[in-house]
């Protein structure tokens, strides 16, 4: 028995066979050649699939050593210790690992910020195309010898990551930079899609075959369709009996062919990997008819080491606003490198000088969205930056950090009616509840800013 997370409704229980669960990780362990040499890290939530499926079914089938931290809190010190070589992080995980290294970085010295950059330059370039086995030049490749002496393997080390062979990333979308970053230093990290009802082994990338923006093509065993609507469907030998006394949910969820209707949305790359975009009820259209995908749009944001969450709104309306969280270590570091005061997080994100930050990262964005046709109009053009931490327990987000978005927009009516309004600023009071169980309120008067948007690409090359 397991749960899902609840992103888009009450939690259900999720009803698994012993044979669902053994087949998936078989099939998985023989893709990735797993066996008794290798070593994970238990550290996940222990009520979660993925704990269940890596630390659990796939040792059954493998005989894998299981190690588990001695605390939260000592994680990566353990992960230093054991070295583990098989490693599953969801991206939220892998973000917080980068922004420490970048606070890091700019608290040391001068010598090691040039060494950093340079080599980092270099794995950039060919990082990834030597851990895929593809032709680099002789030059290209000393230069990386000599960067993983000086900076990529301590990196690695710092990571806990020195020995990991196969790495995994999953559950939310990754930006395509963190994901470079960990695979030029020598990471081998993937990406994976699947679900608790599916056993998690649906699509894993294959090495040699790892792209940032798919998630791979089928694991053996498992079929693959889409709807009209371009809803994924899927059928394999790892899917769920049913849900725990919820017939109803049951039959919506599973047909009588069989076939598991994800709720995801996506499509096929030319080479056969799965791209998923959004949820299929959150997958909407502007007033002209352009395709808005919000998690797509947010997942973008949420790359920046500054921003630590992100909520878009444009379904039926003219064009793209968004709600952003800041991330209070990474910004802090920032206003403290230019002696810049602030009392806490409210103060912080009230601050001109972070708008000016945050708008650069959100005009970024919308450079981005410009190369790709199919969301090139979605750009976004209003955002506010606001006031508090988006937090599951005021309900904002489920227990997996992923956020409720039609909670927030409920919630926050009048902040979304401010930037659709055209208005400069908004007055704001919220209801906080703390972790000892209190309440307090925070009143704040939230800026609202214009970003910057570019030209599609194909309509530069018409003109």
């Amino acid at each position: 028995m397991f749960f899902t997370s609840g992103t888009t409704g009450t939690p259900k229980g999720v009803v698994l066979t012993h044979h669902a669960l053994i087949d998936r990780a078989k099939a998985a362990a023989e893709l990735e050649g797993l066996g008794d040499h290798d070593v994970v890290l238990a550290y996940l939530p222990p009520a979660w699939i993925g704990q269940n499926i890596f630390s659990y079914a796939q040792p059954f089938v493998t005989g894998y050593c299981i190690c588990c931290p001695e605390s939260a809190e000592t994680v990566m010190t353990d992960m230093r210790e054991i070295g583990p070589t098989y490693y599953f992080a969801p991206p939220r995980v892998l973000e917080a690992l980068l922004t420490q290294v970048s606070i890091r970085m700019e608290d040391a010295s001068a010598l090691k910020r040039w060494l950093y950059r340079k080599f980092m330059d270099v794995a950039r370039r060919v990082g990834g195309a030597l851990l895929d086995g593809k032709p680099v030049g002789v030059l290209e490749r000393l230069r990386y010898r000599v960067g993983d002496f000086v900076v990529y393997g301590p990196l690695r080390n710092v990571l806990g990551m020195s020995r990991v062979r196969v790495a995994y990333t999953a559950g939310e979308a990754i930006g395509p930079d963190l994901f470079k970053f960990y695979r030029s230093i020598g990471i081998n990290l993937k990406q994976l899609y699947g679900s608790t009802e599916t056993s998690v082994f649906v699509c894993v990338q294959p090495n040699g075959q790892v792209k940032s923006d798919t998630v791979g093509p089928a694991v053996p065993g498992v079929e693959l369709k889409f709807t009209p609507e371009r809803e994924l469907l899927i059928r394999s030998p790892g899917l769920f009996k049913e849900y725990y006394k919820n017939p109803q949910a049951t039959m919506e969820a599973k047909d009588r062919e069989g076939w598991f209707h994800t709720g995801d949305a996506g499509y096929f790359d030319p080479d056969g990997h799965l791209k998923i975009i959004d949820r299929v009820k959150d997958v909407g259209k502007l007033a002209d008819g352009t395709l808005f995908a919000p998690k797509y749009l947010e997942n973008k944001l949420k790359f920046f080491p500054y921003i630590q969450e992100a909520v878009t709104f444009g379904d039926g309306r003219e064009r793209v606003c968004a709600f952003i969280n800041i991330d209070a270590e990474a910004v802090g570091n920032w206003a403290e490198k230019r002696n810049m005061p602030y009392s806490g997080y409210v103060d912080l994100a009230s601050r001109d000088e972070v708008y000016d930050l945050v708008r650069e990262c959100v005009e970024q964005v919308n450079a981005d969205l410009a190369q790709e046709p199919e969301v090139a109009h979605s750009q976004i053009h209003r955002f506010l930056v606001l006031h508090k931490v988006l937090d599951a327990d005021d309900e904002e987000l489920t227990r997996t950090r992923k956020v409720r978005r039609g909670f927030v927009a409920q919630k926050y009516a009048t902040l979304v009616d401010a930037l659709y309004g055209g208005k400069q600023s908004v007055h704001v009071e919220a209801q906080v509840k703390y972790e000892d169980g209190r309440t307090g309120t925070i009143s704040a008067d939230l800026k609202i800013y214009d970003a910057k948007t570019f030209l599609p690409d194909a309509a530069k090359r018409a003109a």
